[in-house]
């Protein structure tokens, strides 16, 4: 057994194990912290396989954006973890069910793929060869109205979604932009005149 294979397994060992505390831990923090893990985990199986752009993607984006939202969103949110957890045992043998079918199905494509695939029919690659060069090439020639649909996709994702969450709480206070750019010197302070009251004589005792 090489370096590059024992690397693999040890990744890959990690990102089952992190994958798994994901959806067991108690903690909702702890949860995403889990997920971080997997995904650097698996950004170092993408650097064994020479794919350096994608795994720098996965960390850049994954973890360095989209985590650190959820973490943001996670202890913001006061989220009942108890009610949450109160249907897990009763929906675990369908997800188990739907876990295993997964994992022979892509079991399945990777025995055919190392069956029928040899090692003569793979292409060898100059020394300068640059895989961010040529996934860019591919992206943008082969790919593009795809990428484009993507795109659109995302986009009316991110509004609808905007668009959903966008409502006015009572218990929480509001400014709205529009009057503070309104709001004249007059309406900011009042001044209220009042008759000066009489001086008190001091009692005497």
């Amino acid at each position: 057994m090489d370096s590059t294979t024992l690397f693999f397994y040890v990744f890959a060992t990690i990102a089952v194990l992190a994958s798994l505390k994901v959806i067991t831990a108690k903690n909702p923090v702890h949860s995403a912290l889990f997920l971080v893990l997997t995904f650097f985990s698996a950004a170092c199986i993408w650097m064994l396989l020479k794919a350096e752009f994608l795994a720098i993607t996965l960390v850049l984006v994954y973890v360095g954006a989209v985590m650190v939202l959820f973490l943001f969103v996670v202890m913001m949110l006061d989220i009942n973890t108890d009610k949450m957890r109160e249907g897990f045992w009763r929906s675990l043998p369908i997800a188990g069910f739907v876990g295993a079918v997964i994992v022979l199905e892509l079991a399945a494509v990777l025995m055919h793929t190392f069956n029928t695939v040899k090692a003569s029919d793979v292409p060898t690659m100059p020394a300068n060869f640059n895989n961010t060069k040529a996934l860019g090439t591919l992206l943008y020639t082969e790919y593009l109205f795809p990428f484009e649909v993507a795109a659109v996709i995302l986009l009316v994702a991110i509004i609808a979604a905007i668009a959903l969450t966008l409502r006015r709480r009572k218990d929480v206070r509001y400014n709205d932009p529009s009057v503070a750019v309104r709001t004249k010197r007059e309406d900011r302070i009042r001044l209220v005149k009042m008759p000066a009251s009489p001086k008190q004589p001091p009692s005497s005792t």
